[in-house]
């Protein structure tokens, strides 16, 4: 049976792009069109030339999540193929398997604290003060939208959550809300909280042990996402979605999707980029945004059949350009969509 997909696009200039057009890193026009559309899908953002500049593209992205109102970030730690196993700097045998989903909370936490920054007087010590605020609507949110992932699988996922309740008063909150919206709402889910520093040596000496979904607040989900990015190999392989409400597919879930590596600009232009991680957002959009589940999974297919091809970037051992695979996952794709 053939599937005809019909996605209606609109190209914006954003973040670096837009401060050389238009002197900022987000119109309020891009702004709208995104806000209006069912899901925005980014390129890599940042470069040296904007890094210590009134100005940063960094600044476009993180206004366009606060309008946006992508609460929720997701990053997946999976192998595309099994095949890709042997690139990761972990032991085949350890990483084999993994599969997990790092669900971050991304507007609320110490980054959006206050801070403060003494000056020092008189001989005293200088100082500075960061401060991590949360609340229980925004742990119970972040709390529901892992849980709705989780129960999308099948079998439904265990839920991991990672704090530092031994410490951190944010964390003894975090705890207790999230226990107590797991067992109210979702009795049917295993979950269990871990510890940070724990999760982060699990993490790395036997990654399979986290599989399911991983929920956990915005700092620690900063650095621990950074650590699973590398388990497969290459950030070239892994996409992201940032999701300003539930995809239980009923209703609107706007997202933001995009590869999780940067821009590169010591190999921009050269065509050597591994454009999987970008192809993989647009199956993540699919899936959360457009309600598309079949397709989503047909990108995924189309993906792991170039890989063991052999059609892939020099990043993980091929010789392929940017273009030649892409177009290879389009004609996969075409193929899949024709059966």
């Amino acid at each position: 049976m053939y599937i005809s997909l019909i996605l209606l696009t609109s190209s914006l200039i954003l973040t670096q792009c837009s401060i050389d057009a238009h002197g900022t890193s987000l119109t309020d026009s891009a702004l709208s069109a995104a806000k209006s559309a069912h899901a925005v899908l980014l390129g890599a953002i940042g470069g040296p030339k904007y890094g210590v500049g009134k100005i940063r593209p960094e600044q476009g992205l993180l206004k366009l999540r606060k309008e946006m109102g992508t609460f929720g970030n997701l990053r997946p730690c999976f192998f595309a193929s099994p095949s890709l196993t042997a690139r990761s700097p972990l032991k085949e045998e350890v990483c084999t398997g993994t599969d997990f989903m790092i669900v971050r909370e991304l507007t609320g936490g110490i980054y959006f604290g206050d801070r403060v920054e003494g000056n020092p007087s008189d001989g005293a010590d200088e100082w500075a003060e960061d401060r991590e605020p949360y609340s229980r609507r925004e742990i119970e949110r972040i709390t529901r939208l892992a849980a709705r992932l989780a129960l999308a699988k099948n079998p439904p996922s265990k839920v991991w959550s990672l704090d530092k309740a031994n410490v951190l008063a944010t964390s003894r909150l975090w705890r207790r809300v999230l226990t107590e919206t797991m067992q109210k709402e979702f009795p049917q889910l295993e979950f269990e909280h871990q510890l940070i520093d724990s999760a982060a040596m699990i993490m790395v000496k036997n990654p399979r042990a986290l599989n399911g979904v991983i929920v956990t607040s915005n700092l620690f989900g900063d650095i621990i996402s950074d650590e699973a990015s590398v388990i497969p190999g290459s950030l070239g392989l892994l996409p992201s979605a940032s999701l300003s409400g539930v995809p239980d597919g009923e209703g609107l879930c706007n997202g933001i999707y995009e590869p999780i590596h940067g821009s590169a600009p010591d190999i921009a232009g050269q065509g050597v980029i591994n454009p999987v991680a970008a192809i993989l957002s647009v199956a993540m959009m699919l899936l959360y945004s457009l309600n598309m589940a079949r397709e989503s999974v047909l990108v995924e297919q189309a993906v792991r059949i170039v890989i063991d091809k052999g059609i892939v970037t020099r990043d993980i051992g091929g010789n392929s350009s940017t273009v030649e695979v892409g177009d290879a996952v389009a004609k996969e794709l075409e193929t899949l969509f024709s059966q």
